[in-house]
């Protein structure tokens, strides 16, 4: 994935572990020494090992992170995509319940997690950053639930799951015009393919069917507001 994080700030946080002497170790000692356990705040059914603004993790530049060897942590936060897209799952059970989901894009497993609780048999969680693979693991065992992770590249890959989930990943053009025709020919074999977007620039919206619209708090260090109106949507065939 290749958002970009929020610009720095001067100045650091007392007491917190640097990041300097932490990204050396292991990811689950890094990630268990620089996130806290927090409900998102549109999903507070699920606990995540998340970045709070009170975090020196929050202030670091894509550009600060590649110097200390550490991949933007995406993985770190709730995305507004994925708090909706989550939200949906639990209220809608009968989605996911019995059926076999691929997670695409996991992040934090957030998504994931909300599909294996609202009853899915099996769940993949497939993100291309293996440090995303530890925090899912992580996610997991504090929510009581078993996934599995991939970090493959699968995009244009045939699946076998019956659901594809994927939480806010329209925000860059290639990645977008890479991803509309495999979902598209994912929902053409009978799959159902929904996503999470907050409006994004690059969603293609004459390509979905709305199923639910939510108001989603946000954090300003990523995002222009506090609240973002999050749709859920089902590609269509075609």
């Amino acid at each position: 994935m290749a958002r970009s994080l929020p610009h720095g700030r001067s100045g650091q946080p007392a007491g917190l572990t640097r990041l300097k002497d932490v990204v050396k170790t292991d990811p689950e000692s890094f990630i268990r020494a620089n996130t806290s356990l927090m409900a998102p705040p549109h999903v507070p059914e699920i606990r995540l090992h998340l970045a709070s603004e009170a975090h020196e993790l929050w202030l670091k530049t894509e550009e600060e992170l590649e110097e200390i060897g550490l991949p933007p942590p995406f993985w770190a936060f709730a995305w507004a995509g994925g708090q909706g897209l989550a939200r949906y799952i639990l209220d809608h059970p009968e989605t996911v319940t019995g059926k076999t989901v691929l997670d695409f894009a996991s992040g934090s497993g957030l998504v994931a997690i909300a599909a294996r609780r609202a009853g899915a048999s099996h769940v993949l969680a497939v993100d291309i950053d293996p440090w995303a693979g530890t925090a899912i693991q992580l996610n997991a065992v504090e929510n009581g639930v078993d996934l599995e992770f991939s970090g493959d590249d699968i995009i244009g890959r045939a699946v076998e799951t019956d659901v594809i989930l994927a939480g806010d990943v329209f925000y860059d053009r290639d990645f977008a015009a890479s991803l509309v025709p495999w979902l598209r020919r994912l929902a053409g074999e009978g799959r159902t393919a929904l996503v999470g977007d907050p409006g994004r620039a690059y969603l293609p919206k004459d390509r979905l069917e709305a199923k639910a619209t939510y108001q989603v708090p946000v954090t300003r260090a990523l995002e222009d507001s506090e609240v973002k109106k999050t749709t859920v949507w089902r590609f269509l065939a075609g």
